[in-house]
């Protein structure tokens, strides 16, 4: 029996990894963490009976307990809140895994202790490698802890990449979508419009991540998240535009031999997978019909048209707090532009500046890269203010 917490869980990858609970054998859910979405959460314990529960915010508490009651529950789970909740739901002693489907920087803490306890992680939120990955993976390595990628490109890499000697790989090749922007002349950039931007061609994702998809930030922030889960250089890290989503990444060995993970559009596929390994286990999810596949496109991207990943690849090769503040600005400026606060063209600005302002170090706990990213926030609110003021944050 594997025990299970899922941090995230009223969320998209959340919802999902329940789904796929409902059909595997051997898991029972003991921790589920939620922000505010009360009714939902409720659901979900109604369906999986949890010991330990958490959610935002104390208000958000008692509003649970009330749903709880209105429901006829007689048998509460424990219910905490903040990022203490979090905390206890990834930690908890008969917690085997803990899936880390939060959005942003509030996974940072979580997994951090998490991975201390020696847990096996199954993370879904990039930001926590990308804010702090050098000590993301020596705590893992030191407690013995286990970090398994469930977004669908590294999730698809480490699929690949088992069974190959290291030595024998060339390069990680991570393929993206290229977003609703990708055939958009760059002319029509400043139009673009949030509800534009959340039209995803291939997936269904939250708010936060869509938008980046469609800046191509997503695909910078996993170029991080692969450097720390998989060891290799920047260099060996690229990048292809594959609308057709159907190749979730490659990687080629040093004889030129090409090795593909393959799947519908899908993330329960990869849910599955990093919560039952090194087991495969039967799915009733509908199968890939390669008989339909017509065509594969395969191309680079357009870094001027969406300077987003050239603006991590700078972080990365520049390293210490860099990604942090890189992940803090994009966040700050992604949340203004989804309250047309801030143009689309004028995302990749904000992130530009702060990082030009930042002096990066190298962090020796996890307390310096929370201060990089709280400074970060605090400086792009600045920009953003600015911005509205008419400055441009080129300047």
């Amino acid at each position: 029996m594997k025990r299970i917490a899922i941090l995230g869980s009223t969320g998209s990858i959340g919802t999902s990894a329940l789904s796929v609970l409902e059909h595997l054998d051997g898991f029972r859910v003991i921790g589920l963490a939620a922000g505010r979405s009360v009714a939902r959460l409720a659901d979900q314990i109604l369906r999986f009976s949890p010991r330990l529960v958490s959610v935002a915010t104390a208000e958000a508490a008692a509003e649970l307990e009330s749903e709880l009651r209105q429901r006829g529950v007689s048998s509460f789970p424990h219910i905490l809140h903040g990022v203490e909740g979090l905390i206890a739901v990834a930690t908890a002693p008969d917690v085997d895994v803990v899936l880390v489907a939060t959005v942003g920087a509030v996974g940072l803490l979580p997994t951090y202790r998490a991975l201390e306890h020696g847990k096996r992680v199954a993370l879904a939120n990039k930001e926590t490698l990308v804010m702090a990955g050098r000590l993301m993976t020596e705590r893992a390595a030191a407690s013995g802890a286990e970090i398994l990628p469930v977004d669908s490109e590294h999730n698809a890499l480490h699929q690949c990449l088992h069974g190959v000697r290291r030595h024998d790989v060339a390069r990680l090749i991570l393929t993206a979508s290229g977003g609703p922007f990708r055939t958009l002349p760059e002319t029509e950039f400043s139009r673009i419009t949030p509800e534009q931007a959340l039209q995803h061609p291939t997936w269904r994702m939250g708010p936060k991540i869509t938008v980046d998809s469609a800046t191509l930030m997503n695909k910078g922030l996993e170029v991080i998240e692969a450097h720390w889960l998989f060891g290799f250089a920047p260099e060996q890290i690229e990048i292809l535009i594959h609308p057709q989503s159907v190749v979730h990444s490659m990687i080629e060995l040093v004889d030129g031999s090409i090795l593909a993970q393959l799947g519908p559009t899908d993330m329960r596929y990869a849910i599955q997978y990093a919560l039952t390994y090194p087991d495969r286990r039967p799915t009733p999810l509908p199968r890939l019909d390669l008989s339909r596949v017509r065509h594969l496109e395969f191309y680079p991207p357009d870094l001027d048209r969406f300077p987003c990943v050239r603006l991590a690849y700078e972080a990365l090769r520049c390293g210490g707090t860099m990604p942090a503040v890189l992940n803090a600005a994009n966040e700050v400026a992604v949340q203004a532009f989804l309250e047309n606060r801030l143009p689309f063209p004028a995302i990749a600005a904000v992130i530009a500046r702060v990082m030009r302002e930042h002096e990066p170090e190298e962090p020796r706990a996890i307390e310096d890269v929370l201060r990089a990213d709280a400074w970060a926030r605090a400086r792009a609110q600045e920009v953003i203010a600015s911005h509205a003021c008419g400055e441009s944050p080129e300047q």
